[in-house]
């Protein structure tokens, strides 16, 4: 019966506070650095999937390619945003709230510190026996002569020597030291909420764009060159720095002396590029994490691959298509996929999709496979389509997928799957005629990301201030000690305010310091006359 009245007690209590009340609980709840930590964690379960799968803002091409072979999975994790992870909106709900929690936590934190900065250090109570951290030491003969306060102003000296704020009551003096700790615990949950504001400032103010840059050709910085661009919602397209960047050629090294895991791994990416502003030309070698800096912009090399060089011609030997296609790698032996389109063909548009293979070798079961990254003997293997490719349909094509729904395989006069095996400098004959293709070359492509961050700046100072403010909450230790003249004694007694495992240490420190001054000499030895504390030592 009594359970039930508890309960029922409770429940009216709950309903009595209103929907107000209600709001207030959910404040005080969201408010508390238990609820601050849970969401720190959360965003960083929730970051995972960010490093895990291919996102849109980095690479466009690999998760065009991921969608495509995973089907409806990868529709699906699409939908969930899982490509789009910091962007999405149960990403940009978790921050925040923590944002919104760190706020409630640092204002009436940094009130209440204020505060107790103000106030004088607690006085002793009355037995300080009690406290963890315990001495006492007869006074010396000659101590004995002088009168109280002169030993408390003695030992009030002491103390505010080794950095105590301390008061002076009738028989005792009171000290706290360690405020530092608070105050560094208040600068690293400012500096947090600053660096993630600053970081937000930045994706409103800034942007992000990706190109695919082939060798021998030149990108201007303008919204029409970029095969992805994701700008703030600030962005001022009139912004963008004026320049052009030319890629003259890219230079690869993949280890082939090394064994096992080591095969294969690379360890040359050089891009040697021409840069050309209002200013005039500069040469630059770019690499992977040495970005070229550009007016407050800088061009970052984030990948590199293969794009071979495709010449197709109609039946009456006229050029419907030249250039490079960029192909993408799969695997850590480059084995690359794209495609080719040539809207222009004759009788009918074509479509070609392709395996190049850079260094080709055969498996176990005499299928053909790419056995090294660098260009040893390359091999081109394309299947043919016609028919309608859909680009004057209205509808958006990623240019790495070939939408073959809609078109008609070309077959071989025994009617067997056309396919197309080639070297670089060989052509093939179409069928039904539709032409011929010829690979002519292969050449190297470097992917670039172009990003602008106008108050990045910010980022370093506040950075300081956070590793700043988290060493002093690890390293400085908050504790009080108060010291008190009774009798032919004196009491000297510490007690830490939260984790200090060295309480006790610095009473014993600070016993020997005032032995010099108050007590026998025979006494200043550390365990001379001193009463064990609470704990035994």
């Amino acid at each position: 019966m009594n359970a039930r009245k508890n309960d029922a007690k409770k429940a009216a209590s709950a309903a009595d506070i209103g929907f107000v009340g209600m709001l207030r609980w959910a404040w005080r709840q969201l408010t508390t650095m238990r609820a601050a930590l849970i969401l720190l964690l959360v965003l960083a379960l929730a970051a995972i999937p960010g490093s895990l799968l291919p996102q849109r803002i980095q690479d466009p091409g690999a998760v065009s390619t991921f969608i495509e072979e995973n089907g409806a999975w990868g529709e699906f994790l699409d939908t969930v945003q899982l490509f789009d992870v910091y962007e999405s909106v149960w990403f940009s709900a978790v921050y925040i709230l923590l944002m919104v929690s760190l706020v409630g936590c640092i204002i009436p934190r940094t009130k209440h510190h204020f505060q107790a900065m103000r106030q004088a250090p607690p006085k002793a109570p009355r037995r300080l026996t009690r406290m963890s951290a315990y001495r006492t030491t007869p006074l010396s003969r000659e101590s004995q002569q002088r009168t109280a306060d002169e030993l408390l102003d003695a030992a009030q000296t002491q103390l505010k020597e080794s950095g105590y704020r301390t008061v002076r009551a009738d028989d005792h003096i009171a000290a706290e030291r360690g405020y530092l700790k608070e105050t560094g615990n208040l600068v690293f949950h400012v500096s947090i909420l600053a660096t993630v504001i600053v970081m937000a400032m930045g994706g409103l103010l800034g942007y992000y764009g990706q190109r695919v840059l082939v060798e021998g050709d030149t990108f201007s910085n303008s919204l029409v060159s970029y095969d992805s661009f994701d700008p703030g919602t600030f962005f001022d397209a009139n912004s963008l720095a004026e320049f052009r960047l030319t890629l003259n050629q890219l230079e690869t090294r993949f280890d082939d002396e090394a064994s096992g895991a080591q095969f294969g791994q690379p360890r040359q990416f050089d891009a040697n590029v021409t840069l050309n502003t209002p200013e005039g030309e500069s040469s630059f070698m770019l690499r992977p994490n040495e970005p070229v800096r550009v007016d407050g912009s800088r061009v970052y090399l984030i990948g590199n691959g293969y794009a071979p060089v495709i010449t197709a011609r109609n039946a009456n030997g006229d050029v419907t298509y030249s250039g490079p296609a960029v192909f993408l790698p799969q695997d850590g032996v480059y084995t690359s996929t794209g495609v080719v389109k040539v809207p222009d063909a004759s009788p009918d548009q074509l479509g070609f999709g392709g395996v190049l293979l850079p260094t080709t070798g055969r498996n176990d079961d005499g299928e053909l496979i790419s056995t090294f990254a660098e260009l040893r003997n390359p091999l081109l293997v394309m299947d043919a389509y016609r028919g309608d490719l859909g680009l004057d349909s209205g509808v958006p094509q990623s240019v790495y997928q070939l939408e073959s729904d809609s078109m008609e395989q070309l077959t071989a006069d025994d009617g067997s799957t056309y396919q197309m095996v080639m070297q670089p400098g060989d052509t093939a004959e179409l069928p039904d005629g539709h032409g011929s293709v010829t690979f002519e070359e292969i050449r190297k492509y470097a992917a670039l990301d172009v990003h602008r961050d106008p108050v990045q700046v910010w980022m370093l100072p506040f950075m300081v201030l956070l590793f700043g403010g988290l060493s002093l909450t690890l390293f400085v230790a908050r504790r009080r000690v108060w010291v008190r003249v009774s009798g032919g004694e004196v009491e000297i007694a510490g007690l830490a305010r939260g984790e200090d495992p060295r309480v006790d240490e610095a009473v014993e420190e600070l016993t020997q310091v005032l032995a010099l001054e108050l007590l026998e000499p025979e006494s200043a030895d550390p365990g001379a006359g001193s009463a064990p504390n609470r704990s035994g030592k």
